[in-house]
Formats: structure tokens, sequence, C-alpha cells
């Protein structure tokens, strides 16, 4: 595997988990906001803080290469939901394209959960000692 190959597999973790790391930590500093906006698409406002930690976590442990299958197949699922819960009107033009966005992201994590991590990954330690 040359240089480029061994740098392709972090880099593309980081900016998958980028766009979840910063989502979930903004919706720390407008949870109220976030809460009603989630009521209001029929989502109970209770679940905002699982949705953090999904989005926190998850995104970091992608990032870092940590657990990272169970992390990816869990942002996968939770990208595919989100899109039908909050981006399903074909008629906004917008939503259509944040649809197609949570899906190719969750298409983007199944490949992750298929592949591995990848090279520069924390799942990677325990091999490199054995």
């Amino acid at each position: 595997m040359n240089k480029l190959q061994q740098l392709a597999a972090p880099t593309g973790r980081f900016f998958l988990s980028l766009i979840f790391v910063t989502s979930g930590l903004s919706k720390i500093t407008q949870y109220e906001g976030t809460q009603g906006y989630m009521e209001a698409m029929g989502v109970p406002g209770a679940l905002l803080p699982l949705v953090i930690l999904t989005e926190v976590v998850g995104g970091l442990a992608v990032m870092l290469g940590w657990k990272t299958r169970y992390a990816a197949f869990a942002l996968a699922g939770f990208s595919a939901l989100s899109a039908l819960l909050f981006h399903a009107d074909f008629s906004d033009q917008s939503e259509m394209t944040s649809f197609m966005k949570n899906i190719a992201l969750a298409g983007g994590f199944l490949v992750i959960f298929a592949q591995g991590a990848g090279s520069y990954a924390i799942d990677n330690r325990n091999k490199n000692e054995s």
C-alpha cells in the first residue's frame, strides 16, 4: 500500500466524522432550539441527549479509528433515520439535497463498517502488538 492509500483512510474518516462532531457540539450550545425543532418534526425532544452522544462520541470514534465498525454502523443508521425523519420533503429541493447528503453519509459509513478503519487507527494498535 503506498503512502497516499495509507493517508486516505484516516483522512476519509476525519472528513466523514467532522460533520457529526461539530453538529453534536452545536446542539449543546443551541439545545432549546434543537429540541424545539425535533418536537416540531414529531420527534421527542427528550431524545436530544442521545442524539448529541451519538454524534459526538460516534464521530470521534470513527475519526480516531476506535471501535470503528460499531461506530460506523451506528452512524450509518443515524444518518438514514435522520434523512427519513427530517429531510423527506422531496418537493423542497434543499430538503432533497439534505436527504441525499444523509444517504451518502450512510453509504460511506457502511463502507467503513464493511472494510474496517484502515490505516492509522486505534483499532490497529493491538494487531501491531501481536
